[in-house]
């Protein structure tokens, strides 16, 4: 068992995390800051992102409009000082990556690139190709490797926070190579674990998103906010749920029916492909429920025409789109319609922060996917989400390091306490239980279907209370899953086991918040309440964990200068 000791712990090794961790080693040499990841950081999920990141960057845009777009996409739930200092601060950023070395796609000017995005005013997403994500991450990490204060800990998971006295001391971390539980103290604590799209079954998200640093932060006693708020893409292949970038309708690409028509027209002519996903993803259900979709092997769905856009112009700026349709679907968008259907991408939701990155408990913080400040509020716009990772990735770090440099050192019990509760639950409990009725994947599909089902793009009262109670059952029979895998070296069982605990702590989260919301904002549909009420529901939901069902309570939305009107475009 190693004993550990940081200034900062940050969980996490994308985007988020390793901004966080070089914003507070820049900020001061001295401190000693350590970075732990469940997978080797270049693996982490921001590597998938395709499209680009936003931000003012030309003459013909301002912070003002940046603003607007993003409030109105939110139908008017984001915190609008959050979303003012979020703006504000894109731009340094993505100057800061372009001295770093990412190599930005660029004009014949030599300027940074920047093409349409959904519920965008204007062309406003830099980025590189059609793999932003990729360089992105390689860009952090390789300048993280430049100071020797940030120490690795890869393949290490988290599965529990140290507090003491009311405040984060620490993380309890499995060594997934050496099967060996082992605690970290630290003087602040950042989690940076992404998303937790592995809760529904068709999502873009890969199988590292399981909601961990949410659920640590929710069992810690911070709220999870408005995690009711939930983003369906709308240009998924159907089978995998691999995304294709909305890069791919930025660059002209059209969205069309069985019969050929671009039938965006019927529900957004003032936007067409280029309004935003909530709206998009809706439109595509119910032009397949018309019977307007093409039929496949795994259901209805649309066609993403790129046909006109001409070979040259498919490679040079979507190439990853090329291949991804040739090597998971065997056909060449040069010739042939995509088929695309919407799938889960995206949790507006998460941890309770402000825009520093703080939580309720002090020496917490959160950023990324896994937090909510919130600039998304109930719908976020594409490219603002590597944005985001940026800019608050770097108020967070700074923030952590002011905390951890007038902080003690924990000097309790509560790292051998939290250590010795996780050894007995995880190599006492989990691991000696022998497999019976009761196993992780099928508990874990069961979540999945039912949020697939309940909890998905159109939702309603029964379906909801139905979600609700089903999870609530799903909860009780993990107490009953056990290991067949009883080594304790890279046991990915195990590590699964441990990860469906977590996302059964989300799904409820997001069910009870869903069922609560007695309306229809953004991402949140509900065929039983259609319209938008902002007299009983502007405001953020917030769930604290509980005995059984979550408690739901509500937070107000902070509005600086844009009223709420009704979302058009």
């Amino acid at each position: 068992m190693d004993r550990l000791a940081y200034d900062i712990v940050v969980v996490g090794g994308g985007a988020a995390g390793l901004r966080a961790a070089i914003a507070a080693a820049e900020s001061d040499p001295k401190l000693t800051i350590g970075l732990v990841s469940k997978v080797y950081p270049m693996r982490s999920h921001t590597v998938s992102a395709e499209g680009g990141t936003a931000a003012v960057m030309r003459e013909y845009d301002n912070f003002e409009l940046h603003c607007l777009d993003t409030i109105k996409g939110s139908d008017y739930l984001a915190d609008q000082d959050a979303v003012e200092f979020f703006v504000a601060h894109c731009p340094e950023e993505i100057i800061q990556l372009d001295h770093w070395g990412l190599p930005w796609s660029r004009d014949d000017d030599g300027k940074i690139e920047q093409r349409a995005f959904g519920g965008m005013s204007v062309k406003r997403t830099c980025f590189a190709a059609d793999k932003i994500g990729f360089h992105i991450l390689h860009t952090l990490f390789q300048t993280s490797m430049k100071y020797p204060q940030i120490v690795r800990h890869d393949e290490w998971f988290v599965t529990d926070l140290i507090v003491e006295n009311g405040a984060a001391a620490g993380v309890v971390a499995l060594d997934i190579r050496r099967g060996e539980l082992s605690y970290i103290n630290a003087k602040a604590v950042v989690l940076a674990t992404g998303g937790a799209g592995r809760v529904y079954e068709f999502t873009t998200n890969g199988f590292i998103k399981t909601g961990d640093g949410m659920a640590l932060a929710y069992r810690a006693g911070v709220p999870l906010k408005d995690m009711e708020m939930v983003q369906f893409h709308p240009t998924c292949l159907p089978g995998t749920g691999i995304l294709i970038t909305e890069a791919a309708r930025g660059e002209g690409g059209t969205l069309i029916n069985k019969d050929g028509e671009r039938f965006m027209k019927t529900y957004l002519p003032g936007k067409m492909e280029l309004g935003p996903r909530d709206i998009l993803s809706r439109s595509e259900i119910q032009e397949i429920r018309a019977g307007r979709g093409f039929e496949g092997p795994h259901g209805a769905y649309v066609g993403l025409d790129l046909r006109h856009l001409g070979e040259k112009a498919i490679d040079e700026r979507l190439p990853m789109v090329r291949e991804l349709a040739e090597k998971y679907l065997g056909l060449d968008p040069i010739h042939e319609p995509i088929p695309v259907r919407p799938g889960q991408h995206y949790i507006m939701g998460g941890v309770s922060t402000n825009m520093h990155g703080e939580t309720n408990v002090p020496g917490l913080y959160a950023v990324g996917e896994t937090a909510c400040v919130t600039i998304n509020g109930a719908n976020r716009l594409g490219s603002n989400s590597l944005s985001e990772c940026l800019v608050f990735g770097t108020a967070t770090g700074l923030s952590a390091t002011t905390y951890a440099k007038k902080t003690d050192w924990p000097r309790g019990t509560a790292a051998k306490e939290a250590l010795a509760k996780e050894e007995a639950r995880i190599f006492g409990g989990l691991m000696k239980r022998e497999v019976g009725k009761e196993s992780v994947s099928a508990i874990r599909k069961e979540m999945q279907q039912i949020m697939d089902r309940d909890v998905g793009i159109f939702r309603d009262e029964k379906g909801l209370t139905d979600a609700c109670a089903k999870l609530a059952t799903l909860r009780q029979r993990f107490a009953d899953v056990g290991v067949a895998d009883k080594d304790r070296v890279f046991n990915t069982e195990l590590t699964q086991a441990l990860e469906l605990d977590f996302m059964l702590d989300v799904a409820q989260a997001i069910a009870w918040s869903a069922l609560n919301r007695r309306e229809s904002r953004g991402a949140h549909s509900r065929t039983d309440y259609t319209n938008r009420d902002d007299a009983n529901y502007l405001k953020h939901s917030l769930a604290f964990r509980a005995d059984g069902a979550p408690r739901i309570d509500y937070l107000p939305v902070t509005i600086t200068k844009w009223q709420p009107q009704a979302r058009k475009y």
